[in-house]
């Protein structure tokens, strides 16, 4: 049984970095595609960024682009996130599916997803 498992988040100043991580646990030996979504209080659930097999960047949210940097190695996948600003404060999921052709920025896609992990700028 696959299960996705975060790490990372917490509370920062506007213009700090945090690093979330993503560990994928179960089933090592297919490739999945994955990444995270983020939600705010009172906003619908968006795609932050997507990631192929072999560091395949397929989507980062316009916002976020210059900012968050999305890598993979082996099962777990890493977010890093930098100059964050207030508006970056959410609920981030991170997902995981096998079918690869479904790889994109639609919520709908993803089989797996992890538990959760709170990010909170302050001005």
């Amino acid at each position: 049984q696959v299960r996705l498992v975060e790490s990372g988040g917490g509370s920062v100043q506007s213009g700090g970095s945090l690093t979330l991580s993503c560990t994928r646990r179960g089933d090592s030996g297919t490739k999945y595609c994955g990444g995270w979504f983020r939600q705010a209080p009172g906003k619908e659930r968006e795609a932050v960024a997507i990631i192929y097999p072999g560091n395949a960047v397929i989507y980062r949210a316009d916002d976020v682009k210059g900012r968050f940097t999305i890598s993979q190695e082996g099962v777990t996948m890493s977010l890093q996130m930098d100059n964050l600003r207030p508006e970056d404060t959410a609920m981030y999921y991170c997902v995981a599916d096998w079918r690869l052709h479904l790889c994109g920025s639609s919520l709908g896609h993803y089989t797996y997803w992890g538990q959760g992990t709170q990010v909170t700028v302050s001005s």
